[in-house]
């Protein structure tokens, strides 16, 4: 008999690539997920992982137990929404993963106010990047995401994958106190050309707007630093080292020498819950979305 909890190790490793990450999104330890595995290799006595440099690689014969375990892992979650369903209460585990903005600005509220008002749900959060998000939803290694997309960069939603919106986080033109934007009303987005870019690398939701928004504009963006964090963004503006982007969900007050600018028109991007169609009538994620659409930070509404 093959137990849930190592195949459910399995699948996380399968979804996220490595054990580490595996572990985190499951709320253990590495060495607790390494051990799952090296059970479950002993059960079905098949090689599952491989070591390649310093990571894992799944064996053809993982892969398809893994794919098995998914399917497993659904039937459960569908029986336990039922369940739920009848007693009409959130409970259970809900994993959430967040982009890292919302984990900060947002999140914390939420899971207390959660934790107070349905002693019996315990919800998990786990960090990760909008990009990954959806597809972590889809694959249902996670029960609920919050991602975003830009108003020039739609987020996809695949079948069988649901989004309610959680709100519009406007976002500002940062520059150090001595620019010369820094004492206008507002800034359109045509007067950007030649101006010196700190922002996200590549691939990131907030670096490909720039890009796609200024060459759209007639300019190409000169990014000379680069940061994951928008408190790193932000600490490089106020040393004078150019200007930046910066969403108003989890900024938090600005240092000394940096100043906001609005932009002309504003930049916004969307924020949404995402769950799969499967989970919708789990009381846990309409109680969850509710709450977080309650508790949308209000320095984020429009003006």
């Amino acid at each position: 008999m093959l137990d849930l909890q190592r195949l459910r190790a399995l699948h996380a490793v399968s979804v996220h690539g490595t054990v580490g990450a595996a572990a985190a999104a499951l709320g253990y330890t590495p060495s607790a997920v390494s051990q799952q595995i090296a059970k479950l290799e002993r059960e079905t006595r098949t090689v599952l992982l491989e070591r390649r440099g310093r990571g894992v690689r799944l064996t053809e014969q993982a892969e398809q137990l893994a794919s098995t375990a998914q399917e497993l892992l659904a039937i459960v979650e569908r029986a336990e929404t039922e369940l739920e369903e009848r007693r009409g209460m959130p409970a259970g585990r809900l994993t959430v993963a967040a982009f890292a903005s919302a984990a900060r600005g947002l999140m914390p509220a939420v899971l207390a106010d959660l934790a107070v008002r349905h002693p019996a749900l315990d919800t998990r959060l786990t960090e990760i990047d909008p990009h990954l998000s959806v597809d972590l939803v889809a694959r249902g290694a996670v029960d609920l995401a919050v991602a975003h997309d830009w108003d020039i960069s739609p987020l996809p939603a695949p079948p069988g994958v649901e989004q309610a919106v959680i709100g519009d986080d406007l976002c500002d033109l940062l520059v150090p106190a001595g620019h010369s934007f820094a004492g206008r009303a507002s800034v359109r987005r045509e007067d950007l050309a030649g101006q010196r870019w700190i922002c996200q690398p590549p691939g990131r939701v907030c670096h490909d707007w720039l890009v796609r928004t200024l060459r759209a504009a007639g300019s190409e963006p000169d990014i000379v630093h680069q940061a994951e964090e928008n408190p790193t963004l932000i600490a490089l503006v106020a040393a004078g080292l150019g200007v930046a982007l910066i969403p108003r969900l989890g900024r938090g007050p600005l240092p000394e020498g940096v100043v906001e600018v609005p932009l002309d028109p504003l930049p916004v991007r969307r924020l949404y819950a995402l769950w799969r169609s499967g989970a919708a009538r789990r009381p846990a994620i309409a109680e969850t979305v509710r709450t977080l659409q309650s508790h949308w930070p209000k320095v984020t509404e429009r003006p």
